[in-house]
């Protein structure tokens, strides 16, 4: 929307700071976070409400958390989304095709979640809606999105896989690039879910992530710097910047009430769109490769649950003593918040990776 107004500006108007990526990129993450700041303390009472119990608990989880977290309500992932959603359409170019796509994947996977969450708490069951179904659904939205994508890219990338690091190595795939595109997306969404088990342990991930996504969409939707690193320019997808930026912002307010001992879940609402938004910025980059180092975290986490269930299935035995993984360092006796901070530091180490390769060229 103050994009719009710098259209309408003199070449010497002060509204000209508007047309600037990196200055709305600033005022995106400070409106958001503003936003859940502000709101958070309401909404929570508002959801404490509504939910009674609040989130149940497994009973088959760590016992600890029967204690610490019985009663904390969930669906915090409102809170993020109303944050971001401010931020974007009071910051964001309303004319970027990019960002529209990337709001809608982040609000379907949001409404998937928070139906999810409903079920969950009104049932007071850990078990939502049919997981098939689920996930047909995100795949719906996915693949539509990666269409959308494909139409709006420029004619030599779109259904182009590109390869990190080789600058040009970049693949044909046609209609099979739809696919694993909508993988991605689905994947992320998924996996940030399976994250979301400790008080902090998926939001500062995910903000790493968002920050990391947010200079990658700012390097590579620019015709300089794109050149001078060598890699794909996309036109139109430095505009991403700013939804990424609303998303740190957003993730900062609700980190305030998020800290152990945790005020609110962010639930699947929050989860599944968070998840969605960095599958399709990643998408929508060139990036999708990218994304499975800079999200290794979220990576390692859901590829714990496909090997503990497939090795149980095979053999009956487990290889982690609880999965998701960071439940299988609480039973080996690491604290909370000890898991918590080392996630968080193996996440900044990936996203510096994740970074390098823009220039390992």
């Amino acid at each position: 929307m103050l994009y719009l107004l710098s259209e309408l500006s003199g070449v010497f108007s002060p509204l000209n700071v508007f047309r600037y990526i990196t200055f709305r990129t600033g005022g995106a993450l400070f409106t958001a976070g503003l936003f859940v700041f502000w709101f958070g303390p309401w909404i929570i009472s508002l959801l404490r409400l509504r939910q009674g119990k609040g989130q149940p608990i497994r009973e088959d989880g760590p016992q600890t958390h029967l204690l610490t977290k019985r009663g904390t309500p969930t669906m915090g992932g409102l809170m993020i989304l109303a944050g971001v959603m401010v931020a974007v359409l009071l910051w964001a170019n309303p004319r970027n095709s990019y960002v529209w796509i990337t709001v809608v994947v982040t609000l379907g996977f949001g409404a998937i979640g928070f139906y999810d969450d409903y079920l969950k708490v009104t049932k007071q069951s850990h078990k939502g809606f049919s997981g098939k179904f689920r996930l047909g659904l995100e795949a719906l939205i996915a693949v539509a999105a990666c269409i959308a994508v494909a139409e709006y890219s420029a004619p030599g990338l779109a259904y182009r896989l590109a390869f990190p690091v080789f600058k040009e190595a970049i693949v044909n795939l046609g209609i099979f690039w739809v696919l694993f595109a909508s993988f991605v997306i689905v994947g992320a969404g998924n996996a940030v879910n399976i994250t979301d088990g400790l008080d902090g342990l998926a939001i500062v991930p995910v903000m790493i992530a968002a920050a990391t996504f947010g200079i990658i969409a700012y390097l590579v939707g620019n015709v300089i710097y794109a050149s001078y690193l060598q890699v794909n320019y996309v036109p139109g997808t430095g505009e991403l910047a700013v939804v990424c930026g609303a998303l740190i912002g957003a993730g900062l307010g609700f980190l305030w009430f998020n800290a152990p001992p945790a005020q609110i879940f962010m639930g699947d609402t929050g989860s599944l769109a968070l998840g969605g938004l960095l599958g399709t910025v990643a998408v929508a980059t060139k990036h999708e490769i990218v994304l499975a180092v800079v999200g290794g975290l979220f990576v390692l986490e859901i590829a714990s649950v496909i090997i503990q269930v497939a090795s149980f299935k095979l053999t009956g035995k487990r290889v982690f003593r609880m999965a998701p993984i960071h439940h299988h360092f609480e039973q080996k006796g690491w604290k909370e918040p000890q898991v918590v901070i080392r996630f968080w530091i193996i996440a900044v180490v990936l996203a510096l990776l994740g970074l390098a390769t823009l220039k390992l060229r």
